[in-house]
């Protein structure tokens, strides 16, 4: 497949889940950290070279054919959130289902049958890029992508912004989001020889901890 299959698994209709969380922005706005579209780009600058990078080498490995219960153990290790955790099993189920349906293949079967609660979100994605046929850097692009869209489109709901400076932000973060694409191919690529070890951590505790005071939230707009 071409390029078309990517665009389809970035495509933020595709039936993946993504809309119903807010990459730690529903937090972060309550708490004041997001308050305007400057604001919005810092948070969303950290989270990509954070969680993002981890989440783009997570999911460029998987495209890569590593073993899917060894990057979820990964997975795991780099999310010391249970919130998270719980987050991400649930995206991954999620896409996992909208990947059966429309790439089917034995590879995705073997995950739901290894992961019937749901694998890390990340590596579900690399599969999926990999079923539709697309490479580990298309799978990083999507990962990537994914850190800062999710949260630009949850501001627009949260605070009215507007959504053309919403747009403006994730434009200004393009060069970035190749950059880290690009880093988290490269991790993948050693992690083949040197084991899972060589993945990124990026640290990003204050969205760790966000995490968990939002999941006690008894009223919030967003699952995570």
């Amino acid at each position: 497949m071409g390029r078309a299959a990517l665009l389809v698994l970035a495509d933020g209709r595709f039936p993946a889940g993504g809309h119903a969380h807010s990459g730690g922005a529903e937090a972060a706005c309550k708490a004041g950290r997001i308050h305007d579209a400057a604001s919005l780009e810092e948070f969303c600058r950290g989270r990509l070279h954070t969680a993002g990078l981890t989440a783009a080498a997570l999911a460029a490995a998987a495209a890569l054919g590593l073993d899917p219960a060894v990057l979820d153990a990964a997975a795991d290790a780099r999310t010391p959130s249970a919130a998270l955790r719980t987050a991400a099993r649930r995206l991954g189920r999620q896409l996992l289902r909208a990947a059966r349906a429309t790439w089917p293949g034995a590879e995705l079967e073997a995950l739901a049958a290894a992961f019937p609660r749901g694998a890390h979100q990340p590596v579900v994605l690399g599969l999926a890029a990999r079923a539709a046929g697309l490479g580990p850097l298309d799978a990083a692009h999507v990962a990537a992508y994914e850190s800062v869209s999710g949260p630009a489109t949850a501001t627009v709901r949260l605070l009215g912004l507007d959504p053309f400076e919403a747009s403006g932000v994730l434009a200004r973060l393009a060069d970035e989001l190749d950059a880290v694409a690009g880093r988290a191919v490269q991790s993948a690529q050693r992690a083949r020889v040197e084991g899972p070890e060589a993945l990124p951590a990026a640290s990003s505790p204050l969205l760790e901890i966000a995490a968990e005071i939002h999941a006690d939230w008894p009223v919030r707009l967003f699952a995570s």
